[in-house]
């Protein structure tokens, strides 16, 4: 049998680690693993928020057992139809037949086109109440945090937000479940890359959403991903908040492709400029070898944004081209930008990293510097500007 944790009157954690999976949504890699988090209500009338992936369904599945101890289960509400946290749900119902899945109707929606189950179902809307005894849930919906039918169940009594993807980080839980149990150093910044890969684009829908919460009290946030957040809610919703709005830290990335190192060395002086001129907060990433989940984190994370290139066949670096979608897709605002290149024959890619500056309605600071073959003196000194120009701005901000 299990031993549970409790997370306040009668509600357990029975949510998985997952320490397999090399990459989430086969992109973001997970160095510290993932989790999967679930929650069960022990009342008057049983409730269960949210399932796991289907690969722990045998695991997760006992642990709901153990805690029923033979009752049946009443409810299961789903706040996220994404599959790793809605992919027991046909194997839940096979095993609790009777279980009525609270959900509203775009979540029905995908109930039926992912498990085929139409009946025994509960809707609710925004602002409808669950009663089932000594707890009390009330329903807000945020649709596109980070999917169209995601809502959260408020708990009355406890005053617990079951906050489906919000406010969730990768990495597992090794033994500690909730934020006072546990090192938070990683999280942290698991938190800031896993809101840069996977919620990125939705900060207006985000900020809504916090509008609703600043009506509440919130004293725990139940996430499906990460620690349970008790003594840090603030500081979680602070950082939700921030990244939402896309405030930068003091502080620039760096982003660059070098073939031969000769852009290598642009962006090695710029950082020397950026340091000297006070900047303490410096990413360099070098795209071939960083991946774009660290580098969507550090563009999230800071105010100051620098882009070098080589010109490739009359285009930027691949790579570069790659993480600049992934940049634009994710409509990244309000960055202190500017750019550099190096080219032998024929210079594209300051062109064209120009051209993205002015699609995202940045405004660029500094001179670009463009270099044909080794870097020169002249240029050289051009870099040192630029570095001084973006730490500038960027304190100024």
């Amino acid at each position: 049998m299990y031993k549970l944790k409790e997370i306040a009157d009668s509600i357990y954690y029975v949510g998985v680690n997952d320490r397999q999976k090399a990459a989430f949504e086969n992109l973001w890699p997970l160095p510290y693993g993932v989790t999967y988090n679930s929650y069960l209500i022990v009342d008057e009338k049983s409730v269960l928020v949210d399932t796991v992936d289907v690969c722990y369904s045998d695991v997760f599945l006992k642990k709901v057992a153990d805690a029923l101890n033979g009752r049946p289960l009443d409810y299961l509400i789903v706040n996220h139809m994404e599959p790793d946290h809605a992919g027991s749900i046909r194997l839940l119902r096979q095993q609790y037949p009777d279980v009525q899945i609270v959900g509203n109707k775009t979540t029905f929606n995908m109930l039926q086109g992912y498990h085929g189950i139409t009946t025994g179902l509960y809707e609710v809307k925004e602002g409808s109440v669950l009663n089932t005894g000594k707890h009390e849930f009330v329903f807000y919906m945020a649709p596109m945090v980070h999917w169209p039918e995601v809502m959260f169940a408020y708990e009355t009594t406890e005053k617990i937000l079951f906050s489906a993807d919000a406010f969730g980080t990768f990495g597992t839980l090794d033994g500690g479940v909730i934020d006072s149990e546990i090192n938070l150093t990683h999280h942290w910044d698991e938190m800031c890359r896993y809101y840069a890969c996977i919620v990125g684009k939705y900060g207006n829908p985000v900020q809504r959403a916090l509008q609703k919460l600043s009506k509440i009290e919130v004293k725990t946030i139940c996430s499906t991903h990460g620690p349970v957040w008790r003594e840090h809610v603030k500081e979680a919703i602070g950082t939700y908040d921030r990244l939402s709005r896309y405030e930068g830290e003091e502080g620039v990335t760096m982003i660059y492709g070098s073939m031969y190192g000769n852009t290598e060395q642009m962006a090695e002086t710029i950082a020397f400029a950026l340091s000297e001129n006070g900047i303490k907060n410096i990413v360099l990433h070098n795209v071939s070898k960083s991946s774009g989940s660290e580098i969507l984190r550090d563009v999230f994370k800071y105010k100051g944004l620098i882009i070098g290139s080589p010109t490739y066949s009359n285009q930027v670096f691949p790579e570069i081209e790659s993480i600049l979608d992934k940049i634009e897709i994710r409509e990244v605002k309000n960055r202190v930008y500017s750019y550099f290149g190096s080219f032998t024959w024929s210079g594209a890619a300051v062109k064209k990293l120009a051209a993205f500056g002015e699609k995202m309605g940045w405004e660029t600071t500094g001179i670009p510097v463009e270099q044909k073959h080794a870097l020169a003196e002249a240029n050289y000194e051009a870099c040192l500007e630029l570095g001084k120009a973006v730490a500038e701005k960027v304190k100024g901000n």
